[in-house]
């Protein structure tokens, strides 16, 4: 499955929650409906929380992988919803 090329890049991997949420959440509110925004972000609380979040604020999880390269770290990629 080929994965969405992103409109829009952020990495919130030095960030703690709160505010791993606030920061996707504010990007993702400049964007249209149906682009795409892809996440760095890492293990823990971001990565349990932050994708549950978006889910539930209507926009969806097109994709979760580990970055091979970067272990602990994670590139997750959201599509905007309506």
């Amino acid at each position: 499955m080929a994965t969405a090329t992103p409109d829009h890049k952020i990495d919130i991997t030095n960030d703690v929650c709160p505010m791993t949420f606030v920061r996707t959440r504010l990007k993702l509110e400049t964007m249209t409906p149906g682009q795409v925004l892809e996440v760095t972000l890492g293990a823990g609380e971001p990565l349990k929380n932050v994708p549950r979040s978006v889910t539930e604020m209507g926009d969806e999880v097109v994709e979760l992988a580990e970055i091979t390269d970067t272990p602990g770290t994670y590139r997750l990629i959201i599509r905007k919803g309506s």
